[in-house]
């Protein structure tokens, strides 16, 4: 009976094993991260148009909005400071915004990725959803591009009059001091998996320990209407105020030498700035096309706000400001793209246009900074009416998303008084790193460099005397 109990038993073992192995192989599975090919594919498509705002769509912009002088010059400076952005991120800027900085941790990260140590094909980083992932590779070049774009912004502030090396040297240090921790303190933190574990006070203090000191705040910023439009508009405004105004600026025109150029350039960002909000979601599901909506809606309703204002205020409704009005909505939807409703993102474009369109006319005016190209009167005030209506629209009572509970698993709001003062800190913090840090970059830029041209180039035009090339020929 024995020899013939065997071939039964071996039988019943290998039907067990046969019907368990799909659940083994589940459990193992659900153990390891998920890496979805269309969230990596969205990732990589996002990167390239972040990339698309910057060459060629902020140098047109900017191209189009300077004298035709200067149309080299300023083409030029995008793209050297493009090219350097790129390797500094790989040298240093990817560990120092997204690494554990120790003792500094709420400030700036470490250098244990430097020259991307450790970041291979097959390295994975986490989304915003417990177990979803995406390749590093990806994350490192999609945060690349915000590094590059931020930095290049910079430079509509001090067009026509500044040196190609200061921008050079300026470029190199200005992330590294300002950029990089600005990055860290906003986006850097544990991650949904710890999150999702912190239901205890230490591991909630474990938590905290592990973010930067923005994210701790509590302050939203879904896309960078701190780290990107913030600060660089406030970098921006330390660098006119220092290199001083053009000559002639206030007593003669200087009218955009092609609003055609400009045009164009604001249909790439627009289009481009499409991958920067929906790509900062890190996934491609419902958060989004939120974001995708919102980055059409909001910059729809601030071309018609700035228009309208324009119209009824100066008898003209310009092309100017239509382009101008929608990358002021696009400016401030972007800290909120995946957590305001569609009527949210409306009423902030609504309310952007009129705002930038006043701290681009009267606002300059009345203080008399040379802003050449409006930089801080569209990014650094558009950032902050971004950053502060953030805390209003993710409201779930205005049709917002509201704020994910990890731990509950679900979203809530903290009430407006409450969401409202955590933006206000981010912004504050925002303002103070980035003009503490910018007046130092430009100090040290300007001092080894000289800081602007010579009157005489000035009057020439910087094309010719910086690069021995114009943009057009006679």
């Amino acid at each position: 009976m024995q020899r013939d109990q065997k071939p039964l038993r071996a039988a019943l073992l290998a039907a067990a094993l046969f019907v368990a192995a799909p659940a083994l192989a589940f459990a193992q599975e659900a153990a390891a991260p998920i890496v979805d090919k269309g969230d990596t594919g969205w990732m990589l498509i996002s990167t390239v148009l972040v990339l698309l705002m910057i060459i060629p769509g902020l140098a047109l912009f900017y191209g189009g909005l300077v004298r035709a002088k200067n149309m080299v010059s300023i083409l030029s400076q995008i793209f050297v400071v493009t090219a350097i952005g790129m390797v500094m991120w790989v040298l240093v800027g990817y560990s120092l915004a997204f690494t554990d900085g120790g003792q500094l941790n709420q400030y700036v990260g470490g250098l244990s990725k430097a020259f991307l140590a450790g970041v291979t094909p097959s390295s994975l980083v986490e989304t915003f959803s417990v177990g979803i992932s995406i390749p590093e590779l990806v994350f490192v070049a999609f945060q690349m591009t915000f590094a590059c774009i931020t930095c290049a912004l910079i430079l509509g502030g001090v067009a026509e009059r500044v040196k190609f090396s200061t921008i050079v040297i300026f470029s190199i240090i200005w992330p590294v001091v300002v950029y990089y921790p600005m990055a860290h303190m906003v986006w850097w933190w544990g991650g949904p998996n710890m999150a999702a574990g912190a239901s205890t006070p230490e591991t909630q203090a474990a938590l905290a320990t592990a973010s930067g000191m923005i994210w701790n705040f509590g302050a939203l910023d879904f896309a960078g209407g701190t780290v990107v439009h913030i600060n660089s508009g406030v970098a921006a405004l330390v660098g006119c105020l220092l290199l001083g105004s053009r000559s002639g600026y206030r007593r003669e025109p200087m009218p955009p030498h092609n609003l055609v150029f400009t045009l164009i350039g604001a249909g790439l960002l627009w289009c481009g700035w499409v991958g920067f909000n929906a790509g900062s979601n890190l996934e491609s599901n419902g958060y989004a096309a939120l974001a995708l909506i919102n980055t059409f809606i909001a910059p729809a309703a601030a071309a018609l706000s700035w228009m309208l204002t324009e119209w009824i205020f100066k008898r003209k409704p310009s092309l100017l400001g239509l382009a101008s009005g929608a990358v002021a909505g696009l400016v401030a939807v972007t800290p909120a793209a995946g957590f305001a409703g569609p009527g949210g993102a409306l009423v902030l474009g609504l309310v952007v246009g009129p705002i930038c369109l006043f701290a681009c006319s009267a606002l300059k005016s009345w203080l008399k900074y040379d802003d050449s190209l409006d930089v801080f009167g569209i990014h650094g005030i558009g950032g902050i009416v971004g950053a502060i209506g953030t805390g209003i629209v993710v409201d779930p009572a205005l049709g917002g998303a509201g704020i994910v509970d990890y731990v509950a698993g679900t979203s809530g709001y903290p009430g407006m008084a409450a969401q409202v003062t955590k933006q206000a800190m981010g912004v504050l913090v925002t303002i103070g790193w980035s003009a503490v840090g910018s007046l130092i970059c430009w100090v040290i830029a300007r001092g080894l460099t000289g800081g602007r041209v010579s009157k005489e180039v000035e009057f020439e035009g910087v094309d010719y005397a910086e690069h021995g090339e114009v943009a057009y020929h006679a």
